[in-house]
């Protein structure tokens, strides 16, 4: 089973004639998780990034852009993961 949770701290808008306008502080903060997700990946994005992707059954998605060190980054940290017997 595939769970999307969001949680929006600050976050308001408002919606006029099918337009959506900020209205709220500067101060807003979200959190997206997925879990379980049925299929994860790497692509590539612009010029210089890696952008990982996952989506669940239901067609929800989240997406991460970042620098090519950090995917290496999180690669050796599963590595790691894998080498400890922590994950398979």
């Amino acid at each position: 089973m595939a769970v999307l949770a969001l949680d929006i701290e600050n976050f308001l808008v408002e919606i006029d004639d099918g337009s959506v306008k900020n209205v709220g502080p500067q101060t807003k903060a979200a959190t997206a998780k997925l879990f379980h997700p049925e299929t994860v990946e790497a692509r590539a994005f612009g010029d210089s990034q890696v952008k990982f992707v996952a989506e669940d059954a239901d067609g929800n998605e989240v997406q991460i852009a970042v620098s090519p060190e950090q995917a290496a980054a999180v690669a050796d940290q599963l590595a790691e993961l894998r080498e400890q017997g922590l994950v398979e």
